[in-house]
């Protein structure tokens, strides 16, 4: 019996799976190629087993089953994403805390420097840096409750130079009666002006800062004067 066909339907799904091994991922429609070509180059003395074939059409219903529900979740994703970017100018007028350490110097006046206390602590300091990381100064604070406290930064370095306006971020560090370390915990906050979209993340402006909604923890009413 002639097996020449049988060595072109080896030779002819090597080249399929090769030039789609190209692309890493094998998709409905090369398995579709793969399963037509076997078909049409198949010995008509010895066909493909029906159970064989079963399975295989079994499988490729199920990749086209994935395939559907993976751009399904694709569309809902979108359209969450653009249900929440929409829902975000809800903020703009309200007052928002969020977890972070940034802090802006605006005519020489800094904002608070809010931050928590895991505990009592009988000194607590805070480091100010510029936005390149630099240091700047180290406001020292006395004995302090736990809880949620405020600072503020006078906008001067460590020799006493009034520093130029900007963006700025500060860390704290507390220690309790026994000089162990204290937790703490730095937030920043402000009035939302407006929303903006960087890098595919959804920022409120408040001020001069920009917020990631996703790390937004509080939402105060907005303000009446």
């Amino acid at each position: 019996m002639d097996i020449s066909g049988l060595n072109t339907v080896a030779s002819q799904s090597e080249l399929t799976v090769t030039e789609t091994k190209k692309n890493d991922v094998l998709d409905k429609d090369d398995f579709l190629k793969l399963l037509v070509t076997q078909l049409q180059h198949q010995d008509p003395l010895n066909p493909a087993d029906s159970t064989q074939f079963t399975a295989q059409l079994a499988q490729f219903s199920s990749l086209e089953q994935l395939g559907n529900i993976n751009d399904n979740l694709g569309g809902l994703q979108l359209s969450q994403t653009a249900l929440n970017n929409s829902q975000a100018v809800n903020f703009i007028g309200k007052t928002v805390t969020s977890s972070g350490n940034s802090i802006h110097l605006t005519d020489g006046v800094s904002d608070n420097l809010q931050f928590e206390l895991g505990a009592d602590a009988k000194a607590v300091f805070m480091s100010i840096y510029d936005a390149a990381g630099n240091y700047i100064k180290t406001v020292e604070s006395g004995a302090l409750n736990a809880g949620e406290q405020t600072l503020s930064w006078n906008g001067t370095d460590q020799d006493g130079n009034k520093v130029s306006d900007g963006a700025y971020a500060f860390e704290v560090a507390a220690v309790d009666a026994d000089d162990n370390m204290v937790n703490t915990a730095t937030f920043t906050s402000g009035r939302v002006t407006g929303v903006t979209f960087k890098n595919g993340r959804l920022c409120l402006l408040a001020g001069n800062k920009e917020i990631p909604v996703d790390t937004v923890i509080q939402v105060d009413e907005e303000f009446r004067d």
